[in-house]
């Protein structure tokens, strides 16, 4: 614990300019990681309403609060593993691999949809999110739960990515993820709906990020697969 706390001390010290490390990098590097906060948070709040749609009110809206809660649990699992996980050979490029294909199914996202989903109510913009409502409360339990599985990974293991080398900034950026899936991820969404630009500079940020963690994967000296070769 006292490590994890000198780490978040050292890189806010040096986003300050009074750490001694390198300033631009560690803002570079924090700008990256709020960018893809907020524009996943949004994403799994869209694809959460959207999956409920189809249902009555009260199990519409009981569905949205164990999706929220499902993706706030998996952020803070997912979060206490990555930086583990991320000494494992091979994995930073199979991360990477794993971000290219959410940057791509973000694209599509972000093309008009055809309107498979008129949405719920409690969420605003995920009438255009391309996700077909689930037909039951069991059914949309079950969808929503995969969708977190699968985008409270994507968060993480974006964040890592992007804050490798700054520990300390990883940290909070995850706590940041965190709060923003439980308090603000329906505001977000309605706000990447109006301002669909803000979506496109996540995306840009994810494909930059994700092409980064391929290239580490392949050439790092102490976790790439180029060890793997004798």
């Amino acid at each position: 614990m006292q490590e994890i706390w000198n780490h978040i001390v050292s890189d806010m010290a040096t986003l300050f300019g009074s750490g001694g490390g390198d300033v631009g990098a560690a803002w570079f590097a924090f700008g990256q990681v709020l960018l893809i906060d907020i524009v996943l948070a949004g994403d799994n709040a869209i694809v959460i309403g959207a999956l409920a749609a189809g249902l009555p009110a009260d199990q519409r809206k009981k569905v949205i609060l164990i999706g929220i809660i499902a993706a706030l649990v998996l952020r803070i699992g997912f979060a206490l593993v990555v930086t583990q996980l991320m000494q494992i050979v091979g994995l930073i490029f199979a991360g990477g691999l794993l971000l290219a294909w959410v940057a791509w199914k973000m694209y599509r996202e972000l093309r008009p949809a055809g309107g498979l989903s008129h949405g719920s109510p409690e969420v605003t913009g995920d009438e255009h999110a391309g996700v077909k409502p689930a037909k039951s409360f069991a059914a949309a339990a079950w969808a929503v739960a995969v969708a977190d599985v699968s985008m409270s990974l994507d968060n993480v293991l974006a964040v890592a990515g992007a804050a490798r080398d700054h520990p300390g900034i990883l940290i909070v950026g995850l706590v940041i993820a965190v709060a923003l899936m439980g308090v603000a991820a329906n505001l977000i969404a309605k706000y990447i709906e109006r301002y669909r630009w803000i979506a496109w500079i996540g995306l840009i940020v994810i494909v930059y990020v994700a092409g980064s963690m391929i290239y580490t994967g392949i050439t790092d000296q102490e976790v790439g697969i180029m060890t793997l070769i004798p």
